[in-house]
């Protein structure tokens, strides 16, 4: 199958501070471009663990005795460690999202620019649809996820214009869902509205932000002493997440004081956020929103 290089390839694996001897898990797999750089690292001591949900990233598989693939989500990533004997490893890395295969493949559902069945479904065989988002979803509760998770400010005016489409005849396809909204979309803006349109309804289907809290949340507990954590974002509800998650180890509020106004966090940031060069961007235009974060346990 076709995939992308993967992006910030050589800074996201840097950022591990890779021992040859070590455990990684490369949580994202994909089209295994980050895991194999990783086991290009590792000597025959060395392990990788990776994760994909997604039915054809798993056919990418690598034959190697170091390499084990685990075929879920990574939100349960202490739950299938221990299942395999790890409690700690070196090193994880996360390319968050939605991967370039992913968007090419028509009949997934997640591109603008295909007519598809409504689906976006990271994982094909669990959890509802995007047709079941669109299509059975109360006014309001469709209205919070265009708001929040597609930013969209006149989210509850498209959320009332589905309603009143859906109550005539379902919404099926991509292009269906387009042409009810396309009175909300001027030309000159059209991909962008769009894309935050979609991407509301996909990161409810998939579960997205609570993927991410749940996975950030065992991370502390997984690294060993000065194991790394890297991880690339592409939108700012991921970016801010992480950001604020290795800041101060929750995602609302400020963190707890000591009695003498110390911050007590698990992580420590390492370096500064990275974006991709101009070159890497004009190779792959997913690129070009992408962001790394590295943080390091203390």
């Amino acid at each position: 199958m076709k995939y992308h290089n993967p992006v910030l390839l050589k800074e996201s694996v840097d950022g591990l501070n890779i021992k040859p001897n070590g455990i990684y898990v490369d949580v994202t797999f994909g089209g295994g471009g980050h895991s194999k750089e990783i086991l290009s690292r590792l000597n025959e001591r060395g392990k990788l663990f990776a994760f994909d949900q997604d039915e054809d990233a798993q056919q990418n598989s690598i034959k190697d005795d170091r390499f084990t693939l685990i075929p879920q989500n990574f939100r349960f990533i202490k739950r299938y460690l221990r299942f395999y004997g790890i409690k700690k490893v070196d090193g994880i890395l996360a390319d968050l999202g939605v991967s370039s295969h992913q968007f090419d493949e028509a009949q997934r559902g997640f591109s603008t620019r295909f007519d598809a069945d409504l689906d976006m479904r990271m994982n094909q065989g669990d959890g509802i649809s995007a047709f079941e988002v669109v299509n059975n979803y109360e006014e309001e509760k469709l209205s919070n996820v265009l708001f929040q998770y597609g930013e969209l400010r006149n989210a509850k005016a498209i959320a009332k214009k589905i309603i009143e489409a859906r109550s005539e005849k379902k919404i099926k396809t991509s292009f269906e869902l387009k042409e009810v909204l396309s009175e909300f979309v001027p030309k000159k803006v059209e991909h962008k509205i769009f894309a935050q349109i979609f991407q509301g309804i996909r990161i409810e289907v998939n579960q997205e932000i609570e993927v991410l809290k749940e996975f950030l949340m065992q991370v502390p507990e997984l690294l060993n002493e000065n194991g790394r954590l890297s991880v690339i974002s592409y939108h700012s509800l991921e970016d801010r997440l992480v950001k604020r998650f290795i800041r101060n180890g929750i995602f609302e509020g400020e963190p707890e004081k000591d009695f003498f106004g110390n911050v007590k966090v698990p992580l420590k940031k390492v370096g500064k956020m990275m974006v991709p060069t101009k070159a890497e961007i004009k190779e792959n235009n997913r690129a070009r929103s992408a962001k790394l974060r590295i943080a390091t346990l203390f």
